[in-house]
């Protein structure tokens, strides 16, 4: 990856409010694209999908090949490249330097020098003289372009506030204030050409009459089968989040991504954005992806045996001809405050999915309990 922005995005440009002008010259050196009209920083326009100058309105059109693919990657040579650079102390010719956020663990990655910066997760200034050397890092080979700008994003916001039950209605009527902070966080994703070999017991229900009259009782049984069998299952971009600071819960909550509209990395695409590095390493994102991958093929093992219910007592998959790729997805995060209590909300700013946290109204919780309850016992008398 290459460099990444040290100041809060608070506005269309990308920059923060306080940053003075000439502290803005020398930050993140490796992401300024100067307007060749009046030679202010360009940032990437979400609604045009192009570099647009703030200052006196001018667009560059980014130059893409409409039928260019995200290359995957083999994993296998991926390995056999890092062990080697390990083994040999070589590393890639990179000018990167990288602070890691005292408070919250953020890593933010820079290019040339940088003066002043904020931490774009919680906000804490980052000492830039605890900079160091920036790891040799897997590159970044393809980038989800923000498709929904800030507005978009609080309309989304507003909508998931009005559609939360049991929120305050205070909350719900006065909705939440704050700034979004744009961010490209890091994902890999893998394919892989799965041979599966299993066995296991197909179940079939059938029922049992005994007795009879009042007495006359039905029940369940199930009679099991021997099964086996061997099949081949390609599983294609399976998504693992490759940052160690948000909730995985939440992070997988705001799928699916729209990744049929990533592109070719270009340093263009992140202009006025935040970029994160990864901090899953590449093997713990394969066994990460291997469990959701267990997942898929338990599922259509199951399938394959069939009847009303199955026991799977053995399973075997090679995973061949698997490949990856270093993926960058576009959220908007917002922090704010309610009754002096903080809460975070995230928005894929691809699709528009809200996840976050938000306050509980008791009293809501409390009387559709007490009204759950009445109708239970109501029902119950009119038996």
């Amino acid at each position: 990856m290459t460099a990444t922005p040290p100041a809060i995005p608070d506005d269309t440009t990308g920059q923060s409010p306080d940053a003075k002008p000439e502290q803005m010259k020398d930050q993140a050196t490796g992401r300024v694209f100067p307007c060749q009209g009046c030679g202010a920083d360009l940032t990437f326009h979400i609604g045009v999908q192009s570099l647009k100058c703030e200052h006196c309105g001018a667009v560059k059109e980014m130059e893409f090949d409409p039928d260019a693919a995200v290359a995957e990657q083999d994993y296998q040579a991926m390995l056999l490249e890092l062990a080697d650079k390990r083994t040999s102390g070589s590393r890639s010719k990179q000018d990167l330097k990288e602070i890691r956020c005292g408070s919250c663990g953020a890593n933010v990655l820079f290019k040339g020098a940088m003066v002043v910066g904020q931490c774009a997760y919680c906000g804490v200034p980052l000492q830039v003289e605890d900079a160091y050397d920036a790891p040799d890092l897997i590159p970044v080979d393809g980038v989800l372009p923000f498709q929904i700008d800030r507005e978009g994003a609080h309309t989304e916001l507003a909508d998931w506030v009005r559609s939360r039950w049991f929120a305050p209605n205070n909350f719900k009527k006065h909705g939440i204030e704050g700034c979004f902070n744009g961010v490209y966080l890091p994902y890999w994703t893998f394919d892989s050409l799965t041979f599966n070999k299993y066995a296991g017991q197909r179940g079939e229900h059938y029922w049992v009459t005994t007795g009879s009259g009042k007495n006359r009782r039905r029940t369940r049984k199930t009679r099991w089968y021997p099964v086996s069998g061997s099949f081949q299952l390609f599983l294609d971009d399976i998504l693992v989040p490759a940052a160690l600071d948000l909730p995985t819960k939440r992070l997988n909550a705001l799928e699916p991504w729209p990744l049929d509209r990533c592109l070719p990395f270009k340093e263009e695409i992140l202009a006025g954005f935040f970029a994160r590095t990864y901090e899953v390493p590449l093997v713990t994102g394969f066994s990460q992806a291997k469990d959701i991958m267990g997942s898929i093929i338990e599922d259509e093992i199951r399938r394959r045996i069939g009847g009303d219910t199955q026991r799977i007592t053995y399973v075997s998959t090679r995973d061949d001809a698997v490949t990856f790729k270093h993926l960058l997805l576009p959220i908007w995060m917002l922090a704010y405050r309610y009754k002096e209590k903080t809460y975070q909300v995230v928005i894929n700013a691809g699709t528009g999915e809200v996840q976050g946290d938000r306050p509980y109204s008791w009293i809501k919780i409390l009387l559709t309990g007490l009204a759950a309850a009445a109708a239970i016992y109501v029902g119950w008398l009119c038996r």
